[in-house]
C-alpha cells in the first residue's frame, strides 16, 4: 500500500509539471511569446570601416576614370584635331602625366592598411597586384618615346591602364554578402552614386565652386603675376602668355595659348586643353588650373 500511494503521488506530480509548462491554459503562449521577440539591433559599423570602404570606392572610381580619360587621350593622339597640339606633343603630355595618375592610386591604396574584414582584404591585395604588375612598365616609358612613335607609345601605355579591370569579386559583390561591409558602404559618401574621386560629398571635388565660364572674366589670383610667390612650392597666380616658374625646387615653363595651357620641365611636357585639369611632377609639385580663357590663365601650385 505504501509503495502504490507513493506512485500516485509522483504521478500526479508529472500531470502538474506538464500542464503547466505553456504558461497558458493551453500550453501554447510561452511558444507564441519566444516566437515574436525582436531581434537584437546590427551595430553600425565603426569609422574606420567607413573610412577604409570609402577610401576603397574613391581609388576605384579614380582608376576608372583613369581607363576612360586614357581611351579618350589615344584617341585624340590618333587624330588630332586641327588646328591644334600635334600629335606628338598630346603623345608627350600622355606619356608624362598618366603614369603620375596610377602611381597616385597606389599610394592611396596602400594607406588603407587592413580593414578587418578578410574577403575585403583580399580585394585591395588583388588591387596592389594589379598595379605592382604594371607600375614598372609604366614608370620606364620616356615621353620622348612620343617624338619617335606618338601613337605606338600611347598605344603600349592605354593597353596597360585598361587592364586595370576590377578584381573579382568587387566591392558591390562582397557587400552582398557582409552586412558590415554593405553598412560601411551605405554610410560612405565616396560611394553614393555620382560621387567623384576626391570627393568626400559624392559631388565631386570643386561641386560647390563651377568652373568659371570661359568666356567671362578670369577669377583674381591670389598673389597676382608675381611668380616668385611659388618658390616654397605653394601659389596662384595669373600667366598671361609665358612665365617661367620654380616651385618646390620644380622649373617649369608655362606657355598659355588661346585654347591650351603647357607646363614644360627638364624632362616632361604636359598640355592641358581649355576646360583646365592638373599637372603632376613626380612628388615634388602637382598645378592646377583654375580658370582660363583668351586673356590668360589662373594656375594653383601645390605639393602633393
Amino acid at each position: 500500500m505504501f509503495t502504490r500511494g507513493r506512485v500516485a503521488v509522483v504521478a500526479a506530480g508529472l500531470v502538474l509539471a506538464v500542464g503547466g509548462c505553456g504558461g497558458g491554459a493551453d500550453g501554447k503562449a510561452g511558444a507564441a511569446d519566444r516566437g515574436t521577440a525582436d531581434p537584437a539591433p546590427a551595430r553600425p559599423p565603426s569609422k574606420e570601416l567607413v573610412r577604409w570602404v570609402g577610401g576603397l570606392c574613391e581609388s576605384t572610381a579614380t582608376i576608372e576614370g583613369l581607363r576612360k580619360d586614357s581611351a579618350a587621350d589615344l584617341k585624340e593622339i590618333r587624330n588630332p584635331k586641327q588646328p591644334g597640339p600635334s600629335a606628338e606633343l598630346l603623345a608627350m603630355s600622355y606619356l608624362s602625366g598618366t603614369p603620375n595618375g596610377v602611381e597616385s592610386v597606389d599610394r592611396d591604396l596602400r594607406e588603407l592598411g587592413r580593414s578587418g574584414i578578410p574577403a575585403a582584404d583580399r580585394l585591395l591585395a588583388a588591387w596592389l597586384k594589379k598595379l605592382a604588375a604594371v607600375l614598372p612598365e609604366l614608370v620606364e616609358v620616356s615621353p620622348a618615346a612620343a617624338m619617335d612613335d606618338a601613337e605606338g607609345s600611347a598605344a603600349g601605355v592605354d593597353t596597360l591602364v585598361r587592364s586595370l579591370t576590377p578584381p573579382e569579386p568587387d566591392l558591390l559583390e562582397l557587400t552582398e554578402k557582409d552586412p558590415r561591409l554593405a553598412a560601411a558602404h551605405e554610410r560612405a559618401k565616396q560611394c553614393a552614386a555620382g560621387g567623384e574621386p576626391g570627393d568626400p560629398g559624392g559631388a565631386g571635388e570643386g561641386a560647390d565652386s563651377p568652373a568659371p565660364d570661359p568666356t567671362g572674366p578670369l577669377p583674381e589670383a591670389d598673389d597676382g603675376e608675381n611668380t616668385a610667390a611659388c618658390s616654397d612650392g605653394a601659389c596662384e597666380v595669373l600667366v598671361t602668355s609665358t612665365a617661367h616658374i620654380t616651385a618646390n625646387g620644380v622649373s617649369v615653363q608655362v606657355t598659355v595659348a588661346d585654347e591650351s595651357v603647357t607646363f614644360r620641365t627638364a624632362g616632361t611636357v604636359m598640355q592641358l586643353g581649355g576646360a583646365g585639369g592638373e599637372a603632376g611632377f613626380g612628388d615634388q609639385l602637382k598645378a592646377i588650373v583654375v580658370a582660363h580663357n583668351e586673356d590668360g590663365a589662373v594656375l594653383k601650385f601645390s605639393t602633393p
